[in-house]
């Protein structure tokens, strides 16, 4: 019998892993490929994060001289954001978890069925294997192999979706040893483009002449087709002068924004993706889960040491990774998400450039959830006091379509 049962082996799989493995616990995986198969996708960070957890040497990248672009005209200002960003060495990420997890056991296949008892669960795999824990933990992302939660019932789900290419180019797509976090300047698009959804660049440096470059939608429904995105990123270098000389890579990026919460009440915990933990407003998880992995995993190992059992343990991871205050900030994070999506490239435009005026503590605090509900809340009342009016008028709007949301932040209910 273990104590925990992971399924999945992506990086919410080994950060929460590794947290429990620190208490001892006995943990046996599921997934269909090996623990250790390359990660696909890149993950940025903002540098202090990482260095508030001790975790700095499992960068690959990092840039000082970070900026965005809040304007249509291709000689907009640059804002220089003045905190250093970083790319995690994927390789590094992985093998420092693997490395703690070495006595962890591991099986090959998919979740097909969980079944519970009194004081264990056992999940049967597609290749009819059984495996049983006390605890089962879903890691398995957006779309969850087994943790239920209830359909959206307030708007449909948008998505973040991105294209993206790792290579060598004609000329530098961005100035060396930079990092551009959001370029929405946009004079290469039609009238008809420029009306349509906002996209911006995410590009960088990343040194020997190799740059990446990646067209951005950050957050729609239904979710903007790849082949936009393409033609948009393809429309872009050309009107800057530049060709895509060598192709290393092609990255595709999709996910949901504000999916519905999970049932807080399940025998399954859910982690990562599973769980909703990415930030509605941002598309960031990464920071949030090598945060919260501690805290989740301290209340498991305390739960199974006071000799509790089923539904119990259960309750304790749910209850710390989505405590009352979070929750608050969640349903606040929501309503600035569906308000972002209705806004104009020029408004949206705006919104950034003002958001980007407050304190430092302040935006990279929204941007980590890490301020109070009420320190939140005052960071958004600072910020509509100093925006332009057309965009005080969508926020005043978004109360009206959206004050459920509000109302739910007062509650703090899921």
């Amino acid at each position: 019998m273990f104590d925990i049962l992971i399924i999945g082996a992506g990086p919410a799989a080994l950060i929460m892993a590794s947290a429990l493995a620190h208490h001892g616990l006995s943990l046996q995986g599921l997934a269909p490929t090996a623990p250790d198969t390359p990660w696909p996708n890149t993950y940025g960070v903002w540098c202090d994060e990482l260095a508030d957890l001790g975790l700095s040497h499992l960068l690959g990248h990092r840039w000082q001289n970070t900026v965005s672009y809040f304007g249509q005209a291709a000689a907009t200002p640059s804002t220089h954001h003045r905190r250093d960003y970083g790319l995690f060495d994927k390789h590094k990420l992985q093998q420092h978890f693997l490395d703690q997890l070495q006595s962890m056991t591991w099986h090959r296949g998919k979740a097909a069925a969980v079944t519970h008892g009194e004081d264990h669960s056992w999940v049967t795999t597609a290749a009819g294997e059984e495996l049983q824990a006390k605890l089962i933990i879903d890691t398995t992302g957006h779309h969850a192999a087994l943790v239920q939660r209830p359909p959206a019932t307030h708007a449909p789900v948008a998505y973040q979706v991105a294209y993206g290419i790792v290579g060598k180019f004609s000329k530098p797509p961005v100035a060396p040893g930079q990092c551009s976090l959001m370029d929405y300047r946009a004079e290469h698009l039609t009238s008809k483009q420029l009306g349509g959804p906002p996209t911006f660049l995410y590009a960088m440096d990343l040194g020997e002449d190799v740059f990446f470059v990646e067209e951005t939608s950050l957050a729609l429904a239904p979710a903007m087709a790849y082949d936009t995105l393409q033609e948009r990123l393809q429309q872009r270098l050309k009107a800057d002068g530049v060709e895509v000389r060598e192709v290393h890579h092609t990255e595709h990026c999709l996910f949901p924004m504000n999916q519905p919460l999970p049932d807080l009440n399940q025998r399954v915990l859910g982690f990562g993706g599973s769980a909703s933990m990415v930030h509605p407003a941002t598309g960031y998880m990464v920071g949030a889960m090598l945060r919260r992995a501690p805290e989740v995993a301290d209340a498991i190992a305390t739960a199974l040491g006071q000799g509790k059992v089923g539904t119990a343990v259960a309750a304790a991871g749910w209850h710390t990774l989505w405590t009352t205050e979070r929750l608050r900030k969640h349903h606040i994070y929501q309503f600035g998400l569906e308000t972002l999506m209705r806004f104009s490239h020029k408004e949206l435009c705006q919104f950034f450039d003002s958001f980007f005026r407050l304190p430092q503590t302040k935006w990279s605090g929204f941007l980590a959830d890490t301020l109070t509900p009420f320190e939140l809340v005052m960071a958004m009342v600072t910020m509509f006091s100093q925006t332009t009016n057309p965009v005080r008028g969508g926020l005043m709007g978004g109360v009206g379509t959206d004050g459920q949301l509000l109302l739910k932040s007062l509650i703090g209910t899921p």
